[in-house]
């Protein structure tokens, strides 16, 4: 007897267990063999291994069946089980849909810019996403990534920022030099959190799968066969900045983020991303979307703060 743990990744478990588990109970039916405990988003099976593999292929038809129609019933399990195509219905697909984060949460690109990032992203090997604060240049970037992962376009996500902000203050912080910079690469995790199940992105992040670093610690190496992104660009020199894009591989896709009107350089004028986008522009390949304040999604006085900032800056 073996035992082995199943993710649901990107449905919510109660549409695929049912009312009072009715759904769940009807395919631990279906494998009287197996002992099925479910808790969650996480299913442990304990039998024969070639029962278990039949198992798990029907509870992945099922995921990518709620993903497609967005419910499940029993005339569904029933056609599912016997290799039947369920009746085509249409599915809960909205505009912009990227992927099913966890317990079955929609994540849609929502603006017209958020939109067209997703397509210049499908496009080019290269993307720059500028914009305010606030208009989802991160989020949709990494949702972008995943997204390609789960396709099994790339084999590993990597997400960088420039750790400016920690300055030289970064020795006198506790703990060693992860503890040190995860304050700084927060905003990363706490969205990767919406769209993979926390016990994968553990393990992801244990293996390499997924790895969220300094941009200092992309020195010297080959990013290839991965979604990259490089959030809050503005930060990061000219020279860290080339140094980054030279790390790019054959068969990887870059994201680049940044908020030109929010430097924290001591000098603004050495940011490597104002450089990079006066030089780079209209090299094939590669692609920049503008967001603006049309884009935020925040707090409705958010935009109209940033407004008002950039109206002092014009005048």
């Amino acid at each position: 007897m073996i035992e082995q743990l199943i993710y649901l990744e990107g449905v919510d478990p109660a549409l695929l267990y049912g009312v009072n588990n009715t759904l769940l109970d009807k395919i631990v039916s279906f494998f009287p063999k197996l002992k099925v405990v479910a808790r969650g988003s996480e299913i442990r099976v304990f039998g024969d291994e070639e029962e278990i593999a039949r198992f798990d292929d029907l509870v992945h038809l099922l995921i990518e069946h709620l993903q497609k129609y967005n419910k499940l019933t029993e005339s569904d399990l029933d056609q599912i089980f016997a290799g039947e195509q369920p009746p085509a219905e249409t599915p809960d697909d909205p505009e912009g849909l990227l992927i099913y984060g966890n317990h079955g949460k929609m994540i849609s690109a929502r603006t017209v810019n958020q939109r067209l990032l997703s397509g210049e992203f499908a496009r080019n090997d290269l993307v720059f996403a500028i914009g305010p604060a606030g208009t989802g240049k991160t989020y949709t970037a990494i949702a972008l990534a995943v997204k390609a992962f789960k396709n099994k376009e790339v084999k590993k996500i990597i997400l960088t920022r420039p750790a400016v902000e920690a300055g030289e203050h970064l020795g006198f912080l506790p703990g060693d030099v992860k503890e040190k910079l995860d304050p700084y690469l927060q905003p990363l995790y706490d969205a990767l959190h919406d769209m993979i199940p926390v016990r994968r992105l553990k393990d992801y992040l244990t293996d390499g799968t997924v790895q969220i670093a300094p941009l200092a610690y992309m020195r010297g190496r080959t990013l290839d066969n991965a979604a990259v992104i490089l959030d809050e660009a503005q930060n990061a020199t000219t020279n860290q900045l080339k140094m980054f894009l030279t790390r790019m591989g054959k068969s990887a896709k870059f994201i680049v983020t940044g908020d030109i009107t929010q430097i924290d350089l001591p000098d603004r004028s050495r940011s490597g991303l104002t450089y990079a986008l006066k030089i780079l522009k209209g090299i094939k390949g590669l692609s920049i979307v503008w967001f603006d304040e049309r884009d935020i999604i925040r707090h409705r006085l958010v935009k109209l703060i940033v407004k008002a900032y950039e109206d002092q800056g014009d005048r």
